[in-house]
């Protein structure tokens, strides 16, 4: 069993990387994978050793900071100096209007490779009134919703109000049935998904939207299902409109893989990536979106009901790590799926040095032949939309607003 760190103060000189890094790690042939939760404040701009003073006043009390990489080995090592000054930055992007340009600097400038512990702090001067506070690690190190606790006891004035912890569950038979049939499927030959199908630049190009998070909800209640379910029927005919602009034909449901959160209670500040993927077929051949969500809902009410979440995590420890990695690398390539499609809730919202942030958005970048990575993030009364595309999908910067079209017609009676 893993060590549930934070609970008693002790720390072990090392740690075993689990499953899911190790997939992480061999997945990018051993370099970073940003991994960036970044947060918009309108109001004074703290200053850049302010910032400093409270990463150093909070570094040492939260456990993930005080672990590096040790890649040759596949471990994390604890260290037991953090000098603030090697990991707090700043920049200024005085036209960034939409927090593009701050998304794009944080997955394209290079992450240290050294004895540190692969995180930094970014403060990033915006517009006349508006800065972003950022948070950033690599993700074979770290999940989002890990992220999400650790940026929370890092910056934040108040600690609580972050996502729910996930109790380990049973898994059902028809669960492990269905993991065992997505491991068999990773193994088998491509998938096709013409939209997110060819050759990759290794360039992306990063796309923000907002919307009421009251909205969302609205729609769930009115259609019964979830804000996930909303988001990912309202991505799928967004990707259907996208794609029939461009090409005149009908997109077939496009295959996509789904993180969810194993953290367990106890393990909110632990290193290490707590989670397990489910691969999901958005309906893009529905025209409908109201259909589309129906389909949605079916399906993801599926992977709740047989504790697929569960499954995978049985499945995952239960194999030799190396074996698990390759299979959970396989589960996530781009010929397997079209990319990842997140949902972390990140709960209150995160207030630093008095001032609340307006927005909250986590992303990382693509790997794995992977072209396109899409996120919703809610805080508080916001959700944020978040695609992360290769350049080569050179008019991907359409879906947010397609997303938000798609959003309407749920909303029509």
């Amino acid at each position: 069993m893993r060590p549930h760190l934070g609970t008693d103060g002790r720390l072990p000189p090392s740690l075993s990387m689990g499953t899911a890094d190790v997939a992480f790690h061999m997945a990018t042939g051993g370099r970073p994978l940003p991994v960036a939760f970044a947060f918009e404040f309108e109001g004074r701009t703290p200053t850049l050793d302010a910032l400093r003073a409270r990463v150093a006043e909070r570094a040492h009390r939260v456990p993930t900071l005080r672990y590096r990489i040790a890649r040759d080995r596949r471990r994390f090592r604890r260290v037991d100096r953090i000098s603030a000054d090697r990991h707090v930055h700043e920049a200024w992007l005085p036209e960034d209007t939409d927090g593009s340009a701050t998304s794009r600097l944080m997955l394209s400038r290079p992450m240290g490779t050294d004895d540190r512990p692969p995180w930094d702090v970014w403060l990033v001067h915006g517009p006349t009134g508006r800065h972003t506070l950022v948070y950033r690690t690599d993700h074979a190190f770290q999940d989002g919703v890990g992220a999400a606790y650790t940026a929370r006891a890092l910056l934040g004035d108040h600690p609580e109000g972050g996502p729910a912890p996930r109790p380990p569950g049973r898994p059902t038979a028809h669960g492990l049935a269905d993991a065992l049939g997505e491991v068999a499927a990773a193994f088998r030959g491509p998938t096709a998904k013409p939209a997110f199908d060819g050759e990759a630049t290794g360039r992306v190009d990063v796309c923000h939207t907002d919307t009421p998070l009251a909205r969302l909800r609205a729609i769930a209640r009115d259609h019964g299902g979830t804000v996930t379910d909303v988001y990912l029927a309202a991505l799928a005919h967004a990707v259907r409109t996208w794609y029939l602009k461009g090409t005149g034909s009908a997109h077939p449901p496009l295959p996509v893989s789904i993180p969810m959160s194993v953290r367990a209670p106890g393990e909110e500040y632990a290193p290490g990536n707590r989670m397990v993927t489910a691969r999901l077929l958005l309906p893009c051949d529905e025209e409908s979106p109201r259909r589309a969500l129906a389909r949605v809902v079916a399906r993801t009410g599926r992977l709740r009901e047989s504790r697929r979440r569960d499954a995978m995590r049985l499945l995952l420890s239960a194999a030799p790590r190396t074996l698990g990695a390759s299979v959970g690398t396989r589960l996530v390539h781009g010929a397997f799926v079209a990319g990842p499609v997140s949902s972390v809730n990140f709960g209150t919202a995160l207030v630093h040095q008095g001032l609340t942030a307006r927005r909250a958005a986590v992303f990382t970048s693509v790997a794995s032949g992977i072209r396109c990575v899409t996120t919703l993030t809610s805080q508080h009364d916001t959700a944020c939309l978040t695609v992360v595309h290769d350049e080569a999908l050179a008019t991907a910067d359409e879906l947010p607003d397609l997303w938000l079209g798609a959003l309407l017609e749920l909303e029509r009676p």
